[in-house]
Parts: C-alpha cells; structure tokens; sequence
C-alpha cells in the first residue's frame, strides 16, 4: 500500500502536489542532510531506514523526502496525518504491519504527518511497534520535537532538521515548475520576468509550497495576449502572494538602511519607531534570527551596564524565536525591542572593550605577575607563583588594594562607569571600595 502513488485527477491537484519531487535530482536544497554522502540519504537509497523524525519549517521538504522514501523502498508504506488520524487507526496500521512481518518478511513504513499533534496517548500507542520494529517510523513536525514528541519516541527515533529553502533553491522550483509540460505549467507558453522570479523567491521565506502555490494562481488568473503568451511580472506575484509589495532588498542598500533605522531607534529611546522598522522588516521577509542577532548586540552596546537585564532578555527573545519560529515569536522579539527601547543607555562597555583591544594591539601587554599566577600544581611555590596573592575575602568589603597588572600596564584605565541606571550604582560601589 503506497498512498503516495494513488492516480488522482492531476487536473485538480495543486501545482505544490504535482510538483512534489519524487527522486533526489529533483529535491532542492538540505544539502546537509540529502548530500551524496549524507546518512539520511545512503539509509534511504540503501532502504535500510531505521524510525526518524523530519523537523523543519513549512515548505521545506519533509513531505517530498517521505515521498522519495516510497519510491525507494519495498517495505509497505503507510501514511497517516496525526490531524485527521486517532488510536484506532495506528492500531489498525500496527495488525497490518504485524501481518507484513508474520506473513510476507516484509516491512512497514509509517509516515506520520504533523505528529506533534499526536498526544501523549496516541505517541505511547505507537512505541511498542516501533520499539519492537513492527514499523518504521517516519515523523513530519513543525514544531521542535524535543518538545513536542515523548521521549521514549524521540530515544528511539534519529531527528533530522531541514532549513528554509535558499532563494536560489526556490528559483529552480519556480523554474522547474514553469517548463514541466507533464506536471507542471509547461503547457501554458509562460513568460516570467527575472525581477519577478527573484521577488517571489525572495518573498517566499524559504518555502516552496508558498512559492509555486502564488505562480499557480498568477498563471491561471493571468490572461495570454494575442500570441498565447501568459506575461508574468513582479506586480502580479505580488497581487498571487496578496501582500503588498514592500521596498525591501535582503542583499542591497535598503536592507542596511532600515537594520540602520532600527539599531538607531532603539538607542535614540523610540519605542514606537524601533516596532515600526521590526515590523517593516518582518512583513518584508527579513531573516528572523538575523533581526535577533542585532537586538543582542546592542542589547551590550547602547544599554549595557546600565541595564544588565537588557541582555538576558534579547538571548531569551532568541532562543523563543528558534523554539516557536514566526508568526508567534513577533510577540517575544516585540518584547525585547519595547525593553531596550525603554532601557536607561549606557555605552561604557562597547567604549571599555574597545579601548582595551587598541591598547593591546598596541603595547607590549607584559607578563603575569608572580601573585597571580597559578599555583595549584607541585612546585609551583619553588618558582614563586601566588605567593605573595591577597584573598579579599579575608578583608574588610571583601576588598583589598593590590596590583592585577602587569608593571608596564599598571596605570591604564579602560572602564568608566555612565550616570545611567545601574552603572550609577557601579561608580559608586567602586568609589566605596578606594574610601578608606
């Protein structure tokens, strides 16, 4: 039983379904793990799979690689959509795989679709079979398995995580799709303009599904002109993807110039401002995680000590993005953007390290003195290392005066403190320790 092969009208299938690649030369992208030399696609091409878990975002392939599995295997392959399926159907898959085994020696694929949304009982039901290899197991997720599938599944399955598609992957999609005459728009005497192959690409956010599923409807709502020709330019795609067209380039100067706006927002204090460019480069398709990236270097640069919370909140707006993905992790990075933008300003720390990196480059930084040396080996009080240290925490304020330099370094001066929220308190803290 291959569910994969039923010949339904082709007529009424998407274009995304007709288009779905069926060998490794027409899968694009997941080099990393689909590459000649890659294990996932030696167990496949060898048929000798063992139970695994495809986790990526839409579009990306998942289904398209349970689908390669099924041309290339001679076990039964089964598919089921943990939305549609419930205990009563995995049991009667797990008596047919008991049949195979018992009756004909042979194997039984199970492709689960969406399985994070099988609950806990319908995952328990399952992992007798796979653990007793009734079945192998083939798990599709949009969500991080590590939190959504049991353990004893997870143990017992390999997880392999698929990337957004690149622009250029998408592009061969989009192309591939344009000239199949058999599954594809090949019949209809296209004529796409590159800008609109590389805006669609683009705006496609490294999923194919969305990108073939907006050619389909600009091609077949298109009219042809007098010599049968369907024009196809970016204007339309953009009308197919119904989002507005935003002027914004992921590799050109506007890309630089709004990352630029928004850094400056969130310094210049402007909470409505720095929502206004995170949204703007959201909506655009920007990179979430790049977007990420910049609130944690500047969560350090322009707030800093001034507000050490700062930091711990943009990393956490990080990791949310990577465990929820978008749309929802908008809210998380929302947060981050609203708490710098607000946050006193302080750029000590950039100015201190800075500083420090110039005066090392350009000065002999001189030894360790013999006090701070390591001592925790034989011989080490022979050669003087840590003799003469002071603990501070054998001295009033836990503090005591002694030198951490090196001679020729001694005088050098990199921190200073800013009158901004916490950093205030800093100046004063270190000002009680030099009182007497």
């Amino acid at each position: 039983m291959n569910l994969f092969s039923q010949n339904q009208n082709k007529e009424k299938q998407p274009l995304a379904y007709r288009m779905r690649p069926r060998t490794f030369s027409e899968l694009k992208g997941q080099e990393h793990i689909t590459g000649a030399d890659k294990l996932l696609r030696r167990m496949i091409e060898a048929d000798k799979l063992q139970s695994l878990i495809l986790y990526g975002p839409p579009g990306t392939g998942k289904t398209s690689l349970a689908k390669i599995i099924s041309n290339n295997t001679e076990s039964d392959f089964v598919k089921l959509n943990a939305v549609t399926s419930g205990v009563k159907d995995l049991r009667e898959v797990i008596k047919k795989g008991e049949e195979n085994q018992q009756f004909y020696n042979k194997g039984t694929i199970l492709f689960i679709d969406e399985i994070h949304r099988f609950n806990k009982a319908q995952q328990d039901a399952l992992l007798p079979s796979v653990e007793e290899g009734i079945l192998i197991m083939i798990g599709a997720t949009t969500e991080n398995p590590y939190f959504e599938v049991n353990s004893p599944l997870l143990s017992r399955s390999r997880v392999f995580k698929l990337n957004p598609l690149e622009d250029e992957d998408i592009k061969e999609i989009i192309y591939q799709a344009i000239d199949n005459e058999e599954r594809g728009l090949g019949n209809l005497n296209i004529k796409i303009t590159a800008k609109a192959v590389d805006f669609l690409a683009e705006r496609a956010g490294g999923d194919a599904r969305t990108a073939l599923n907006a050619l389909e409807i600009a091609a077949l709502s298109t009219p042809a002109d007098r010599e049968g020709q369907i024009h196809l330019e970016k204007e339309i795609i953009a009308d197919s993807l119904q989002e507005k067209i935003y002027k914004y380039d992921k590799k050109g100067d506007n890309h630089y110039d709004v990352i630029s706006a928004f850094i400056k927002s969130i310094r210049g204090s402007d909470p409505d401002a720095a929502l206004f460019w995170l949204a703007r480069m959201i909506k655009a398709g920007e990179d979430p995680m790049f977007i990420a990236r910049r609130i944690i270097v500047h969560a350090a640069e322009d707030i800093g000590l001034a507000d050490p919370q700062a930091l711990s909140i943009a990393v956490d707006a990080a990791r949310a993005l990577e465990y929820v993905g978008l749309p929802e992790a908008r809210i998380p990075l929302a947060q981050a953007v609203i708490y710098l933008a607000t946050a006193p300003k302080s750029n000590s720390t950039i100015k201190a390290i800075d500083k420090a990196l110039k005066y090392i480059e350009n000065n002999n930084p001189g030894s360790v003195p013999a006090h701070l040396r390591d001592n925790h080996y034989s011989g080490a009080s022979e050669l003087g290392s840590g003799i003469e240290y002071k603990y501070p925490h054998s001295y009033p304020k836990n503090y005591v005066e002694q030198d951490y330099l090196p001679a020729e370094n001694k005088d050098v001066e990199f921190y200073s403190p800013g009158t901004q929220g916490k950093e205030e308190k800093i100046k004063r803290f270190l000002q009680y320790l030099q009182s007497e």
